[in-house]
């Protein structure tokens, strides 16, 4: 027997060990006990390490990768030089220190009120080779900067791979915290459900300072592998009162997305396929009814959908359109009475989204049944569902949600007021491990667990 089937049994045994614990009551869902320690929920002072500034003039910071195209053989490169806008040049090879080949990029800044960025830098880097590690170099002389990213594997049906799962973090000492053990998880490449830097949350200059401090804050994870990123209600940044309110500004400027690749009319909504996953990302804060651009976008997008290279379909978005906390409760239901039925015909296997400052699993239900006629108002088992899981804890200023509706609703499987991240590894076309790692525990410990069983594919076992 080798290795990885040896891991992935035990695994196996873990995860139906913590799955049937959770079922003794039919769809009896668990409210966690566990109580969060207090820990301040205010953001790390400016002179701390996190936020160091690298040494030399004019050096890259902010450094960030996103997957550059629709299978994983390209990356977009971006990072900000704060004095001058400098080389947009990126060096890149197979070998440490010897760069065969190179790209150069675009540059450009922009104002928020009286602040005014540092140069954004996005270059695209394309024509890679799968599953290899490639290493990078950008910026002149003394102060360049050099850093690696590996390309997934090829897309195909039993490609494995290990995805985490952040969202809501900011910018405390309990994001650094879940940043730590997300990097301690070893995987691959971050699906990031929404609201980033919560720099929103300040005012004047300080706005643009913080989306600074929060780029310098995740380099240590974003310089050296993808973060597939969607967009939150902190990004928005509508802000009358200095003459501002073209939304998602500093989102757009700092953070560029592949949307072209999957014929999407905007960043904030697009595709990718990685290994043997279809990733699709969708703007909870962007029309999304008949007829509108992500509306028609998302019908097309589901029909090029290839269970047959990408077993594992996966959506992202930042409101979850099942939730049982009193927080944001409901917010979601727009979306759900448009989408939901979608989801259900195409056979999505999971659905991660944030916004709650919680964590919660859902098993498979769903409301597709339900108009003003027919009197059925309630969420209904369905193997046909996808799973709803909300990681909205990745430890942000404005705190936890720990105030959950009693009694739990039958589709909430599993929920808890903590920080935390999450990781889904994909071991084959009909097998993912799923772990919710509280913070308190790292990595070792995870508070939630279970095997994911693809939807298409049709295992001998159903999540429910």
């Amino acid at each position: 027997m080798d290795t990885r089937m040896q891991a992935f049994l035990l695994h196996l045994v873990l995860a139906s060990f913590v799955f049937l614990s959770s079922i003794r009551d039919g769809y009896a869902g668990i409210t966690s006990s566990y109580v969060r320690p207090e820990f301040p929920s205010v953001d790390i002072p400016l002179n701390h390490e996190a936020f160091s500034v690298p040494k030399g003039y004019n050096a890259p910071q902010q450094v960030h990768i996103t997957q550059g195209d629709y299978d994983g053989k390209a990356v977009i490169i971006s990072w900000v030089t704060p004095d001058e806008a400098g080389s947009s040049h990126v060096q890149f090879g197979t070998s440490e220190n010897n760069f065969q080949a190179s790209a150069e990029g675009t540059v450009s800044n922009y104002t928020l009120g009286k602040y005014k960025s540092g140069y954004i830098h996005h270059c695209l880097v394309d024509g890679l080779e799968h599953n290899t590690k490639y290493y990078y170099r950008i910026g002149t002389g003394d102060s360049s900067r050099e850093f690696w990213f590996k390309t997934p594997p090829k897309v195909e049906l039993d490609a494995p791979y290990k995805f985490g799962i952040i969202g809501d973090l900011g910018q405390t000492f309990n994001s650094l915290s879940t940043l730590e053990h997300y990097i301690e998880s070893e995987a691959h490449t971050v699906l990031y459900v929404g609201d980033l830097s919560y720099a929103d949350n300040y005012e004047y200059t300080d706005v643009g300072l913080r989306w600074d401090t929060w780029g310098r804050f995740v380099e240590r994870s974003t310089a050296y592998q993808p973060w597939i990123w969607s967009a939150g209600n902190h990004e928005i940044e509508h802000f009358p009162y200095m003459g501002e309110v073209v939304p998602f500004k500093s989102y757009l400027q700092r953070h560029t997305t592949p949307y072209l690749a999957s014929k999407s009319s905007s960043p904030l909504w697009y595709a990718i396929r990685r290994a043997s996953a279809h990733i699709i990302v969708l703007s909870s804060y962007s029309p999304f009814v008949k007829y509108t651009p992500q509306f028609e976008w998302l019908g097309e997008e589901l029909k090029r959908v290839d269970r047959k290279k990408t077993p594992w379909l996966i959506v992202l978005m930042h409101v979850p359109l099942y939730n049982s906390n009193e927080a944001n409760y409901m917010e979601g239901e727009s979306m759900r009475v448009v989408f939901e039925s979608w989801f259900i015909k195409y056979k999505v296997d999971v659905i991660f989204a944030g916004h709650v400052h919680a964590y919660e699993r859902s098993y498979r239900f769903s409301n597709i049944d339900y108009n003003i006629t027919s009197g059925n108002r309630y969420p209904v088992p369905d193997k046909s569902a996808p799973v709803y899981i909300t990681v909205g804890d990745g430890g942000n200023q404005e705190g936890l949600c720990s105030r959950f509706m009693d009694p739990q609703p039958e589709y909430s499987a599993f929920r808890e007021a903590s920080y935390g991240h999450s990781t889904l590894e994909i071991i084959n076309r009909t097998h993912a491990v799923y772990h919710w790692n509280r913070n308190d525990d790292g990595k070792k410990v995870p508070a939630d667990s279970f095997v994911l069983h693809n939807q298409y594919w049709k295992p001998f076992l159903a999540d429910m």
